[in-house]
């Protein structure tokens, strides 16, 4: 799967917002957003502040399946 898939899955799969992320993470809810809807691609410090909110290992975010 794409991180952008896989972002979005597992914030939702915890219910939580794009808003609570944005506040646990410290990262923009545009930026999140931006990311989600593959408009922008994250950088390794983002997805590692992001995951760290998610309470998940950052491999979690970077799963492929072929």
């Amino acid at each position: 799967m794409r991180i952008e898939i896989l972002l979005k899955q597992v914030r939702q799969e915890k219910n939580i917002t794009l808003n609570r992320l944005s506040e646990k993470s410290g990262v923009s809810t545009t930026h999140i957003n931006d990311i989600e809807n593959n408009i922008k691609s994250p950088s390794l410090f983002v997805m590692v502040r992001l995951s760290k909110a998610l309470d998940v290992e950052i491999t979690e975010l970077y799963k492929v399946q072929w």
